[in-house]
């Protein structure tokens, strides 16, 4: 099939001859073309859309749908098709799916690898059960409040023995009721915003409040997958854990995570799973972007665990108007972006906007 050959050279350039994770293909995520442009392309059942979330196009048709759903209602967020934040769960996927962290890690099956089902996700992969809780959720989200048409009912397949996950609106309501319940608040704020008079400077801002909420409780709420975290080497643990860590940087900025800005973020992050070893900013096989997003990672993740968790809690005194939150989303710019920006005049700007607030 096409998409099989079009990934097999997205996940030769990411192992080898690009110098940067491939998150777009033609402008767009990773096999968007492929993917589902209207409900009936999804597997249905007696009425209930019944879609497989560890088929990769499938898990991006979700997201595409919802984009679609949801963009009537997003003309705060800018006057470009791809300024809603929620281009960055599909870029991430991509991501995921070229660096091979959607793969099986046990190696106990070929799920996601080249020589197997390149688009299966594993259930198995921390990756993409972590992807899961801001996959699903949000969909079945979405689709309890009328976004994706009157009275259309989710239940998602899940596989033998996983036990761990929600499959519905009502199942994943009562096993991860705050991340269901930040959801619900997020669609129904947009319902609202639609029909408000405020400026679009203001219900953009109080809109991405909502929707990093949400994505925060879903990543609490992923929690659940981290046994799965005892496949990896100590070093992808790391990242991992400062990966999850940069995201309350992120929330608390209300980054407008659309599909520009999306792109510059991800384009510099891992293009393989990191391996015993792997020291940055010496991994002689990444690239210097790559190698200096680890050590900003690490070191975000290091000062804050050496300061008991002051850090993350500064940043997010500090992110206390809309001023200071676009202040705080350029300074995440420049400490992800430009290698020379001093990461110890992060800390002092950081504690001074924190105590204007």
């Amino acid at each position: 099939m096409q998409h099989l050959t079009v990934l097999g050279l997205l996940l030769a350039c990411a192992a080898s001859l690009c110098s940067a994770a491939v998150v777009i293909e033609n402008g767009m995520p990773i096999l968007w073309a492929h993917t589902a442009s209207q409900m009936t392309d999804l597997p249905i059942e007696n009425g209930v859309l019944n879609p497989d979330p560890w088929h990769y196009l499938h898990r991006m048709s979700l997201y595409r749908l919802m984009i679609a759903a949801t963009d009537p209602f997003m003309g705060c967020m800018g006057t470009n098709a791809t300024d809603s934040p929620f281009w960055g769960l599909p870029l991430q996927l991509g991501w995921m799916l070229t660096s091979g962290r959607l793969a099986d890690p046990t190696g106990a099956s070929t799920c996601g690898l080249q020589t197997g089902d390149t688009m299966c996700i594993s259930t198995q992969s921390w990756w993409g059960c972590v992807n899961y809780f801001v996959s699903a959720l949000p969909v079945l989200s979405a689709a309890q409040n009328g976004f994706m048409g009157p009275g259309l009912q989710v239940q998602m397949q899940m596989p033998a023995g996983v036990e761990d996950l929600c499959t519905n609106y009502a199942d994943c309501s009562a096993r991860f009721p705050d991340a269901m319940s930040k959801w619900d608040a997020f669609f129904q704020g947009l319902k609202a915003a639609n029909e408000s008079p405020l400026p679009d400077a203001e219900k953009r801002d109080s809109l991405l409040g909502l929707y990093w909420t949400a994505q925060m409780a879903s990543t609490y709420a992923s929690a659940v997958c981290n046994a799965r975290q005892s496949h990896y080497p100590s070093t992808e643990v790391s990242f991992a854990q400062s990966w999850l860590n940069s995201a309350e940087y992120v929330s608390a900025a209300h980054f407008q995570s659309n599909m520009a800005k999306s792109v510059l973020f991800m384009t510099p992050l891992p293009s393989r799973i990191l391996q015993e070893g792997d020291s940055a900013p010496d991994i002689p096989d990444l690239s210097a972007d790559e190698n200096h997003t680890l050590s900003i990672f690490a070191w975000m993740q290091k000062a804050n665990n050496l300061l008991g968790g002051t850090l993350v809690r500064l940043w997010g005194r500090a992110m206390c108007s809309m001023n200071t939150r676009e202040k705080g989303k350029e300074m995440l710019e420049q400490l992800l972006l430009d290698s020379s920006f001093v990461t110890s005049s992060f800390l002092s700007i950081v504690t001074g906007m924190a105590t204007s607030c």
